[in-house]
C-alpha cells in the first residue's frame, strides 16, 4: 500500500351528444387523413344535430358515425347509429368503470384512433360509456384543421369556461396562435391585404408578443412563397401547419376537455426511460425507446459477459502491487509493483486470458507507483514514490529503455502522463516541480511551485489537469500567454484522479470520503459513491464498462467495488484479495476484461460468469431478466 499526504380526470359515465372520435392525433396521422370534405357551413358541426343523416366532416370521418347521442328521455343507454340504413340500435354494457379505468379507457381509445382502428374506437367507447374529448372540442380542432378562422374562434369563445377557468392571458395566448396561423395563409395566398386586415385589426389589438407582431410584419415583405417559409420556419398553408397549430392549441387545454396528442405513448415511453434508470447494469450510450426495447417485459440490460468473477491470478510480482493499466488498445496490461519491476501482459480477448511477455527492471531501487500508456500503446511511462527523483520510458515491444528522466536530485517525481497525441508528456511531484517534456526527456517548459499527486491531459492536447496539496484540481496551459485555473475544490486531499475519455468527468478517490464523481465542464459536484473504505492511502480508480457506464474502485478492505455511473449504491463488490486493492482498470477495448492489484502481491483478472455457473459476488442482484446492450468483447 502506497501512503501520501398534473393529474387529468376521467369523462365517462354516459357520451355526450356529438362525442368525437378523433382525440389527439398525430401530425402525421392528421396529413394522412385529411380535414375530410365538408363544405365549412356550420351542418360541418360534430355536436350538431343530424336527423336527416346527412354526411358532415369530422377530420376525414362522418359524422353520423360518432356512435353516440342521447336519448331523448336523457336515459344514459348508448345509441349506436347505423350509417347503412340510418336506423338506432341501442346498447347497454352495464359496466360501472371507476375513474382509472375511464381514463385508460379514453387513453386505448385515443390511441386506437390514431392507428387508423375507428371502428374499433366507436366499439370501446359504446360499450365503456365513456368519450373521448368534449364536442366543443371536436369541432374547435375541425374547424382549426379546416382553416375556418371565425367559427374556430367562435368555439374557442365556448371553451373558454373550460379553459383555465377561463383566464384572460390564456385565452388571448390561444387568440394569437389562430391569428398567427390566419395571417401566414393570408401571406401564402398572396393576399397581401387580408393580412394587413389581420395584422393591424386583430393581432395587434390584442397587445400581446409585441416583439412577435414586429417579427410577423417583417414577412410582408417576402418576394416569394419559399421566402416566407423560410423566414417564418413555418410549412406553408395547408393540413401539416394546420396540425401543429392543433397541437399548441391542445397543451391549453385540460385533459377532461381534450387529451394532449399521443398520451398513451408519452407513458410508455415515461415507463420505460424509468425502467432505464432502474437498470442496474444499463448502458448510458444505448437509446431506450419504444421502438428499441419490448413493452411486453421489463427492460433489463444483460449482465452476460459482465467482470463478476476471478477468472486468472497473476503471481508474478515479488512484493505489493500498487498499479495496474491496460494498454488503450485493450491487449496488453502493465503491472507496476513496490518490488521495482514493471511486467507486460499480452491479454486474449477470445480466451480471456493474460500471458506474461516480459519484465521491466531497469528501475532499480524505484518502487513503482504508477504507469502511463502512451496514445498508441507502444511507450509507457514509469515513475515512483514522491522521494523519486526519476522517471523511465520503456519501448513495450522490444523491452529496450527510451529515455531515463531525472532533472535534480531534489525533484520529486511521484506521477506522470502522455499528452492525447503522444508527442509529449508530463510529471510532477510533492516538491514543486511541473515539468513537460518531449520524448527525448528534453524539458519543453515547467511550472515552478506547483505540488502535486496526480495528473492528466485534457483532450484539447493543451491543458493540464493537475491534483495539488490544497484539496483542488486545477488547470494549467503552457502556451502563450500561459494560465492556471481553478477546475474544482474538496474539503479533504484528493489522493488520485482519473478523467473519462469523452473529457467530461473526473473521478476522485478522496482521504476519509471515498470516491467522488464531478462534471469538470459545469464545475459540480455530481455524485458521491458509497462503500469504499479509503483513508491515506493512494488508491486508484477508473471509468469502464459498455460505453463507460460503470466506475470500479479498489478498497482498504480487500473488495473491488463497481457503481453504475448514475447510482451511489455498488453494484457488485468483487471479493478474492486478502489486503488492500490498490488500483482497478477497465480493459478499454475489451469490457469483459477487469484487473486489480493488492498489497498482497497479486492482480487478479476479473471476467464474466461462465454459462451455468453458479459462482457469486458480494453483488446485491447481480441477476439480469432481459438483454439489451451488448457486453461481447470480441
Amino acid at each position: 500500500m502506497q501512503s501520501t499526504t398534473s393529474t387529468s380526470s376521467g369523462s365517462c359515465s354516459r357520451p355526450l351528444e356529438g362525442s368525437a372520435l378523433n382525440s389527439g392525433s398525430s401530425v402525421e396521422n392528421v396529413a394522412r387523413e385529411g380535414v375530410g370534405s365538408g363544405s365549412g357551413d356550420d351542418s360541418a358541426g360534430i355536436g350538431d344535430e343530424n336527423p336527416s343523416g346527412s354526411s358532415a366532416a369530422t377530420n376525414g370521418h362522418d359524422a353520423k358515425h360518432n356512435g353516440f347521442a342521447v336519448n331523448n328521455n336523457g336515459s344514459s343507454s348508448c345509441i349506436v347509429v347505423d350509417g347503412e340504413n340510418n336506423r338506432e340500435n341501442t346498447s347497454y354494457s352495464g359496466v360501472q368503470l371507476d375513474k382509472s379505468n375511464q381514463e385508460i379507457i379514453r387513453l386505448i381509445g385515443q390511441y386506437l384512433h390514431d392507428v387508423g382502428l375507428d371502428k374499433s374506437v366507436k366499439t370501446l367507447m359504446v360499450e365503456s360509456g365513456c368519450y373521448l374529448e368534449h364536442p366543443s372540442a371536436t369541432k374547435f380542432r375541425e374547424h382549426v384543421l379546416m382553416g375556418d378562422w371565425s367559427k374556430a374562434d367562435s368555439d374557442l369563445k365556448d371553451l373558454e369556461p373550460l379553459i383555465d377557468n377561463g383566464k384572460l392571458s390564456t385565452i388571448t395566448e390561444m387568440k394569437f396562435i389562430l391569428l398567427e396561423q390566419k395571417y401566414l395563409e393570408h401571406l401564402d395566398d398572396g393576399n397581401p391585404l387580408d393580412a394587413l386586415h389581420v395584422l393591424r385589426s386583430e393581432l395587434t389589438p390584442l397587445q400581446h408578443n409585441i416583439s412577435r407582431v414586429h417579427q410577423l410584419s417583417s414577412y410582408m415583405m417576402c418576394s416569394t412563397n419559399q421566402d416566407l417559409y423560410q423566414r417564418a420556419k413555418w410549412e406553408g398553408k395547408g393540413i401539416l401547419s394546420r396540425a401543429l397549430v392543433m397541437e399548441r392549441l391542445q397543451t391549453f387545454m385540460p385533459p377532461s376537455v381534450m387529451m394532449s396528442p399521443r398520451r398513451l405513448r408519452t407513458l410508455l415511453q415515461q415507463a420505460v426511460e424509468l425502467q432505464s434508470q432502474h437498470c442496474p447494469c444499463h448502458d448510458m450510450a444505448w437509446e431506450t425507446n419504444l421502438q428499441t426495447v419490448s413493452l411486453l417485459t421489463d427492460h433489463c440490460c444483460t449482465t452476460d459477459g459482465f467482470p463478476m468473477q476471478t477468472i486468472q491470478i497473476l503471481t508474478d510480482h515479488c512484493d505489493e502491487v500498487w498499479f495496474c493499466k491496460f494498454s488503450p488498445d485493450g491487449l496488453k496490461l502493465a503491472t507496476g509493483s513496490k518490488d521495482s519491476t514493471v511486467i507486460i501482459w499480452d491479454v486474449d480477448p477470445y480466451k480471456l486470458t493474460l500471458k506474461h511477455r516480459r519484465v521491466l527492471d531497469g528501475q532499480a531501487q524505484l518502487s513503482v507507483s504508477f504507469v502511463s500508456w502512451s496514445p498508441d500503446s507502444k511507450l509507457i511511462l514509469v515513475g515512483g514514490t514522491e522521494d523519486s527523483h526519476e522517471l523511465y520510458i520503456w519501448n513495450v515491444d522490444d523491452g529496450k529503455l527510451v529515455v531515463k528522466f531525472s532533472q535534480s536530485l531534489e525533484d520529486s517525481l511521484a506521477c506522470g502522463a502522455f499528452s492525447r497525441d503522444g508527442a509529449r508528456f508530463v510529471c510532477g511531484g510533492q516538491k514543486g516541480q511541473l515539468y513537460l517534456c518531449d520524448l527525448n526527456g528534453t524539458i519543453v517548459d515547467s511550472w515552478e511551485g506547483v505540488r502535486v499527486n496526480s495528473i492528466a491531459f485534457r483532450a484539447d492536447n493543451k491543458t493540464i489537469l493537475a491534483a495539488d496539496n490544497h484539496y483542488r484540481i486545477r488547470g494549467y496551459n503552457f502556451d502563450s500567454p500561459r494560465s492556471d485555473f481553478d477546475i474544482l475544490r474538496e474539503p479533504h486531499p484528493i489522493m488520485t484522479f482519473s478523467i473519462n475519455s469523452a473529457d467530461r468527468l473526473a473521478l476522485l478517490n478522496v482521504s476519509n470520503q471515498g470516491l467522488h464523481l464531478w462534471d469538470i465542464e459545469d464545475k459540480c459536484l455530481v455524485r458521491r459513491f458509497q462503500g469504499i473504505r479509503q483513508s491515506n492511502f493512494a488508491i486508484h480508480s477508473c471509468f469502464g464498462g459498455v460505453n463507460e457506464s460503470f466506475v470500479a474502485s479498489g478498497s482498504e478492505d480487500k473488495v473491488v467495488y463497481i457503481w453504475h455511473i448514475k447510482r451511489e449504491e455498488p453494484l457488485a463488490k468483487l471479493a478474492g484479495h486478502t489486503k488492500t486493492v490498490n488500483c482497478v482498470s477497465w480493459n478499454p477495448v475489451y469490457p469483459s476484461l477487469l484487473a486489480s492489484a493488492s498489497d498482497d502481491a497479486t492482480v487478479r483478472i476479473w471476467g464474466p460468469k461462465p454459462n451455468g455457473s453458479n459462482a457469486t459476488t458480494e453483488s446485491d442482484d447481480s441477476s439480469s431478466s432481459s438483454s439489451s446492450s451488448s457486453w461481447n468483447m470480441t
